[in-house]
């Protein structure tokens, strides 16, 4: 799958693309069935499968540090988009100037004559352009003039409840992960390259495998069973343990990070992206006296998620 960072990187296709345009941030069974149809589309006019997304998103852009959580992370994303067989995602900068873009201007010079969008793939809701102006009914008609199809695709419903990013937040901050699964249609997980740490976690006996997240995640912070696959090598069993999501108050520091400790052998894990699927909440994120008390506590947590695998290290 081709990434694109910024329209204006884009190489002009004569052969134009389906598209579909949102944040599809945790890449939902709602935004799975936009996808689909996209996909289907490009393969019926033999163009690239499109996706047109922003960063940051617009609620971020705007409401700033009142923004949501994110759900997943841009490596996440692309490795959803690319196993549902989208073939191009282009990460669009939201800045003052894009969001004061008019609807029709929008069209002509985004969709039509730098995409050649040929049939355009939308949700329900959906509204685009300064102050949210365009609807359907603009793109229709615009589509008609300038030779692109609109598919309005109605929104997925689960357990009588409208698959939305929204409601996957909803069951994250809980959190509630079996829920999270049945509207992501998967068990939640996020994706991200292992980085040096302050190797806190091997001078107090348990060392791990670090995720940093450049934006607060939906999930609630705390520590969780997880299962850690390693996405260079998606057919091996992944490895079991134990992981701290949150921005450590003990060490007063405030940047929040993912942190994995592997029970039993752990490959060296440095450098490479993994993927974090969360089994089980254990407890909330704590602020302990000192290290040695935080130590003990990474101990008692480490044997819980040992006792949820059923004792198996591997």
């Amino acid at each position: 799958m081709e990434l694109v960072r910024g329209l204006h990187n884009l190489k002009p296709d004569a052969g134009g693309c389906a598209l579909t345009i949102g944040n599809f941030d945790g890449v939902h069974l709602g935004h799975q069935r936009l996808i689909q149809r996209t996909v289907e589309h490009a393969r019926r006019l033999g163009v690239p499968a499109t996706i047109l997304s922003f960063e940051p998103t617009p609620r971020e852009f705007f409401a700033r540090d009142r923004a949501p959580g994110r759900i997943g992370t841009l490596r996440g994303k692309l490795l959803d988009l690319e196993q549902l067989g989208v073939d191009r995602l282009i990460v669009q900068r939201f800045d003052r100037a894009f969001a004061a873009i008019e609807a029709p201007v929008f069209i002509r010079e985004l969709l039509v004559q730098r995409l050649g969008v040929r049939a355009l793939v939308i949700g329900d809701d959906f509204r685009f352009g300064a102050r949210r102006s365009g609807d359907a009914e603009l793109l229709r008609r615009e589509g008609l003039a300038h030779g692109f199809t609109v598919d309005a695709v109605h929104s997925v419903v689960s357990a009588g409840m409208r698959c939305s990013s929204t409601a996957v937040r909803e069951a994250l901050a809980r959190p509630d992960l079996e829920r999270a699964a049945e509207l992501l249609g998967r068990p939640y997980r996020l994706v991200g390259r292992v980085r040096g740490g302050l190797r806190l976690g091997r001078a107090l006996g348990m060392p791990t495998a670090n995720v940093g997240l450049v934006r607060p995640p939906a999930l609630r912070l705390g520590v969780y069973a997880v299962e850690l696959q390693r996405v260079a090598q998606p057919e091996a069993p992944p490895l079991r343990g134990v992981a701290n999501l949150g921005v450590r108050p003990t060490l007063g520091l405030r940047r929040c990070l993912l942190e994995t400790h592997v029970i039993g052998d752990c490959p060296d894990l440095y450098g490479e992206t993994v993927s974090v699927v969360f089994r089980r909440y254990l407890r909330p994120e704590l602020r302990f006296e000192s290290l040695a008390a935080l130590a003990a506590q990474m101990q008692r947590d480490k044997a819980e998620a040992v006792a949820f695998f059923g004792g198996q290290t591997a």
